[in-house]
């Protein structure tokens, strides 16, 4: 980790600090997808012609992608480093190696799909230029909403002190946790939990770092009370029109919160119970 972890150059053009309640949503005509419709995820797939991800020159191939995320803006380098560190073809089909380092979502089963890299770095970043974080120069304790196949808690465990990820699709769990035991096998400061993710994890609280993979109409009460005070949430919600969704950025400090609206999204709904 370099010794001075907070992104070099300015802070994300759709996420200069506004009050939510007067800024105006701004990004581009179609809002970014994330996560895609399975049905696009899975049509790209198809066309993939190598059965397996074997004889891939996956280091160069990961390399070439973090340098994309370089090139596309992304500039904090404890993020770009984890995106080094941990390879993304472990955590999708073996078949859709060729693929995993592309910026592309791609399905991991159940209806879901693993984000595409350049939206999980990004998200990353803006939790980088917290409070807290910016102070310790890491991500302190995390909270993540959304295990999916484990690749997002994975890159969150490089950055951070200790990481709280909660999903509510069994399956799901149970696969990120096949992959995580694989990719670190002797990680204790991981605790994967399966579990209703609307209600945050209290035992762990409060997080210097919470980030969410599903949207809701609004960031539930139970996440703002679980966040540190000097810490940061990052998660897609309705935007105050109604209209869209948006990613909100939330820092709390000890006069409250203070809300920052980001560019439109597409993430898939927040949803409350287990499966």
């Amino acid at each position: 980790m370099s010794a001075d972890p907070r992104p070099k150059g300015r802070f994300p053009a759709a996420l200069k600090p506004t009050p939510a309640r007067t800024t105006t949503v701004k990004g581009p005509p179609e809002p970014l997808r994330p996560q895609r419709l399975l049905a696009e995820a899975a049509r790209d797939a198809r066309r993939l012609t190598p059965a397996s991800g074997l004889g891939l020159d996956t280091p160069a191939m990961q390399r070439r992608m973090v340098e994309r995320l370089r090139q596309d803006g992304v500039h904090c380098e404890p993020v770009l480093q984890a995106m080094l560190a941990v390879p993304r073809h472990h955590f999708v089909d073996s078949a859709l190696a060729a693929q995993a380092y592309e910026d592309t979502s791609l399905p991991i089963g159940l209806g879901q799909t693993i984000s595409k890299p350049s939206v999980v770095a990004r998200m990353m970043e803006w939790l980088f230029l917290g409070p807290n974080a910016r102070r310790h120069g890491h991500l302190g304790k995390v909270l993540e909403i959304g295990t999916g196949c484990g690749y997002q808690a994975a890159l969150l465990a490089q950055v951070a002190r200790q990481v709280t990820s909660i999903e509510r699709l069994q399956p799901l769990h149970d696969l990120a946790r096949r992959q995580l035991a694989r990719q670190s096998p002797s990680a204790p400061h991981i605790q994967l939990l399966y579990g209703d993710g609307m209600l945050g994890h209290p035992p762990r609280a409060p997080y210097d770092s919470i980030v969410s993979a599903a949207g809701g109409d609004d960031v539930p009460a139970a996440w703002l009370a679980q966040l540190a005070v000097g810490g940061r949430l990052v998660a897609p919600a309705r935007s105050p029109d109604g209209r869209a969704q948006v990613l909100v950025v939330i820092d709390r400090t000890e006069q409250g919160f203070h809300r920052t609206v980001g560019e439109m999204v597409q993430f898939v709904p927040l949803k409350s119970g287990v499966c």
